[in-house]
């Protein structure tokens, strides 16, 4: 029976690992895609115009 409890951590992690790969990939595109996509590029614009606005006392 050593060996039931052996392999019940490794598969219970391959469940999950499994389920969060199929999440992630139904979750890409459809409608949500533009709003994800705007909140993106807003937060690498936030962070190019924070990292060139000049500096004081610099």
């Amino acid at each position: 029976m050593e060996y039931v409890s052996a392999l019940v951590p490794p598969v219970v992690m391959a469940v999950f690992f499994i389920g969060l790969i199929v999440t992630i990939v139904k979750t890409q595109g459809g409608a949500n895609k533009a709003k994800e996509d705007a909140a993106v590029d807003a937060a690498i614009a936030g962070a190019e115009a924070v990292r060139q606005s000049p500096k004081a006392g610099a």
